[in-house]
């Protein structure tokens, strides 16, 4: 029994092999899907630009909190002067109305709050949903009935209705993004991943090598850590890669709602609430931050599904984008082992 022990302990130890090979299936399955290379390339334009905001107003020479008041007609109400709101050499995406803020510095510094207070909502998401996750399934049946009944309370509230509360009464002077990140990762997205994972570590405890480990002595946290989390990677990291989508969706909504990301501060939400009353005399104004989300969240989304069906073969890509006869035949032979399916003729 010993020996079965150690044998169980050094294979649960050494994973260099296996997860080299394991990286290298997900890559190679993960090439095979067209849309979501594509995607993955937009979200690494999108963040390269987010990280070289200041590079990119320095070069157009705008920064996005300077007024240029002459460079709006005031009498018909403060509409940039000039063709599709005055785009020049100075202003390469036109100027705001009213204000004559240059366009596309708010746009470039608006991607730094929308993916900042996204990524750091999904951070915070993961590590408690997983921590909790884990906690239910290891616990006892009072820790797992305790546990359970918070997650479910969590589920069942209402986003915006709880986030709109927290903001009314926290004071001023805390940094809105950081507060905005913080509501969105406590109130939403959580209790979800943590139900996820409490379902999948029940399932791995009671495989073999972690009952080993378990009766070889460790302690349930150096059991968690070492032989659980390596099977919780997979849908984790899935769950997270959907995730970051819906939370740049929940910063847009609040800061359209006024009670997100406040002035001067750019946010994509933030623009569309106030372009809202400019959509004739300006469209630019209100189709530049729209199109930059439709962009964002929509590459996420197929980046996350192509993720998802990267960590899992079995799975069918949910968005039904890049995954025809040819692509799904192509990722299957991928597999090592793996036969293309014969298509059926009619």
């Amino acid at each position: 029994m010993s020996e079965a022990l150690a044998v169980v302990e050094t294979a649960g130890t050494d994973t260099s092999v296996p997860a080299a090979s394991g990286a290298r299936q997900f890559w190679r399955r993960l090439r095979a899907q067209r849309a979501a290379l594509v995607a993955a390339a937009v979200v690494a334009l999108l963040v390269l630009t987010a990280l070289a905001a200041p590079l990119l107003t320095a070069l157009e020479g705008q920064d996005p909190t300077t007024y240029h008041p002459t460079l709006i007609d005031s009498a018909r109400g403060g509409v940039p002067i000039g063709s599709l709101g005055g785009v020049s050499a100075d202003h390469w995406l036109g100027v705001e109305p009213q204000t004559g803020r240059d366009m596309f510095a708010r746009l470039v510094y608006g991607a730094r709050v929308s993916l900042g207070v996204s990524l750091g909502a999904t951070v915070v998401q993961i590590l408690i949903g997983v921590a909790m996750g884990v906690a239910a399934g290891l616990g006892n049946r009072w820790v797992d009935l305790v546990l359970s009944r918070v997650t479910d309370i969590f589920i069942s509230m209402p986003l915006m209705i709880m986030a709109l509360a927290l903001l009314a009464i926290v004071p001023a002077g805390f940094p809105r993004p950081v507060l905005v990140a913080l509501i969105i990762s406590l109130v939403a997205g959580w209790a979800t991943l943590a139900k996820m994972v409490r379902a999948q570590t029940l399932a791995l405890k009671n495989l073999d090598y972690v009952s080993a480990s378990r009766l070889s002595g460790w302690s349930t946290w150096r059991t968690a850590v070492r032989e659980l989390l390596p099977g919780l990677a997979a849908p984790v990291i899935t769950y997270a890669a959907l995730l970051i989508p819906s939370n740049i969706s929940a910063e847009a909504a609040l800061s359209f709602l006024g009670v997100g990301v406040q002035p001067p501060t750019p946010s994509w939400g933030q623009m569309l609430t106030s372009a809202d009353v400019w959509y004739q005399a300006a469209p630019q104004y209100l189709l530049l931050p729209a199109l930059a989300l439709f962009v964002t969240v929509s590459a996420l989304t197929v980046l996350g599904d192509g993720v998802r069906v990267a960590l899992d073969p079995r799975a069918a890509s949910r968005l039904r984008v890049g995954t025809g006869r040819k692509r799904e035949a192509r990722a299957q032979a991928a597999v090592p082992g793996g036969e293309p399916r014969k298509e059926e003729r009619p």
